[in-house]
């Protein structure tokens, strides 16, 4: 059957396609809310198209599919084919190189902060992240320095010698003879805070920095601050999931699927680990806190490991923090804390409180 004839036959539901070659090698992944819309459009004569998917086109020779209950699923599940399979015409997801930790070598007279690709919770040090783009985070990282003064040039572990950014005042003289340790220090702090989300005095600094030489018609150094409050911010903002996704292990999930049918998911951090569809007219609220009460209590309290949040779980950990946090996918979600899981009352009321929410018109 021709492609743009098997795309009429799609389903309107959530899933994922995959595109193939005359080889039947998989050249794309993708996903969408109603595959027949999505995969129907690229077989349309549009100049919306981008020149990747018009050559994509070009070699695509038929196409797979895998529906799925809801567009979350199929979020998740691309982001894992992307990975596995690494297709040619899939950029984001499927090169992990670029990704990168912020790194604080604390244990160092003048702790320097630079971007490394693999988080040692062994030596001491502090790190954050990950982050998904290593040249954001380098451009923050520059950003970050030079307002703080502590751009230093120089090999501090050689003799001292005043580097060039001393002279330029991008350096406080870390690299001079002079023993600056607790101003380092406190600057130090400053900046962890920030990347902690607890102070942002950094930032607008910086704000005021672009303002005034905006105001000056400096627009060369007026679009330098400019970009590295763009960088900082992505920074600031990539730290949200994960600081999420560390304190909220066990999540319970619902979203409807058609007035009556609803959708229940159990997550463990990155992972669904368990999902089944009710049918809201069939059980009473009790019968149903009771079912659900069973499998939450069987797949969290056996699968009490530690979440590990690296480079390979930032992906699906942005999906879940998005897709939990956008309130245009109309899904309710429950936090299943440890002392939820102990505490049937408590747990009850967090059911409660999920199927009521779901069912608000």
């Amino acid at each position: 059957m021709d492609v743009k004839e098997k795309a009429k036959n799609l389903p309107a539901s959530p899933g994922v396609y995959l595109m193939l070659d005359s080889n039947r090698t998989i050249i794309y992944v993708g996903k969408s809310k109603a595959l027949k819309n999505r995969v129907s459009s690229y077989f349309q004569n549009s100049k919306a198209h981008s020149p990747k998917v018009i050559k994509m086109v070009k070699n695509l020779k038929d196409f797979e599919y895998i529906v799925t209950d809801t567009e979350f699923e199929a979020l998740l599940l691309e982001c894992k084919l992307i990975r596995e399979i690494k297709p040619a015409y899939n950029r984001l997801m499927k090169n992990t190189k670029a990704y990168c930790y912020i790194k604080i070598n604390i244990m160092d007279k003048y702790p320097d902060i630079e971007t490394c690709k693999k988080n040692d919770k062994t030596d001491g040090n502090i790190y954050f992240g990950p982050y998904t783009s290593s040249n954001t985070v380098n451009r923050a990282i520059d950003g970050i320095k030079e307002n703080c003064k502590i751009l230093c040039s120089s090999n501090l572990s050689k003799k001292p010698s005043a580097c060039l950014n001393y002279y330029l005042k991008n350096c406080i003289g870390m690299c001079t003879a002079d023993n600056l340790t607790d101003q380092y220090s406190a600057i130090i702090t400053r900046i962890i805070a920030l990347l902690k989300g607890e102070d942002n005095s950094i930032l607008e600094e910086i704000i005021i920095k672009m303002n005034n030489a905006s105001e000056k018609f400096d627009f060369e150094n007026a679009t330098k601050y400019r970009d590295y409050i763009s960088a900082i911010k992505y920074v600031l903002n990539s730290a949200k999931p994960v600081k999420f996704t560390k304190e909220n292990e066990n999540i319970a999930v619902m979203e409807h699927l058609t007035e009556n049918i609803v959708k229940f998911i159990l997550l463990k951090g990155n992972n669904i680990i368990f999902s089944n569809k009710y049918d809201l007219n069939n059980a009473s609220l009790e019968d149903l806190k009771d079912e659900l009460k069973k499998e939450i209590l069987f797949n969290f309290s056996n699968n009490r490991k530690k979440t590990e949040i690296g480079i390979d779980e930032i992906d699906e950990m942005n999906i879940v923090f998005s897709y939990l946090k956008n309130e245009s996918n109309n899904c309710k979600y429950e936090i299943i804390s440890n002392e939820t899981l102990n505490n049937e009352t408590a747990l009850y009321v967090s059911l409660e409180k999920l199927i009521l929410d779901i069912n608000k018109k």
